[in-house]
């Protein structure tokens, strides 16, 4: 009997992978960012408070650019298109 493992194509659309992968792999990109390019914790999570405050937040992604708004609230040198960080954020 064969055994089918399911692999993630690194060359495949979101859509045709398998969702519970797809973002675990998407948390553990951000979980791997170099120290140098990542945000501390604290900065992170009051980033990600205000984008959940947002109206133009879907299913984790901005409306306003499209992005997973919790991997740009990751990244040190990102900010908000409508700047709304900016009141928490040195960039």
């Amino acid at each position: 009997m064969e055994i089918e493992t399911k692999r993630i194509c690194r060359k495949c659309l979101t859509r045709d992978m398998d969702k519970d992968a797809y973002f675990e792999n998407l948390h553990t990109y951000i979980a791997n960012l170099d120290d140098e390019i990542k945000v501390e914790k604290p900065l992170y999570e009051e980033r990600l408070s205000l984008c959940k405050e947002c109206d133009l937040l879907a299913d984790g992604m901005c409306r306003a650019c499209g992005c997973y708004v919790e991997l740009r609230a990751a990244i040190r040198k990102n900010g908000c298109p409508y700047d709304k960080w900016k009141s928490i954020n040195i960039l």
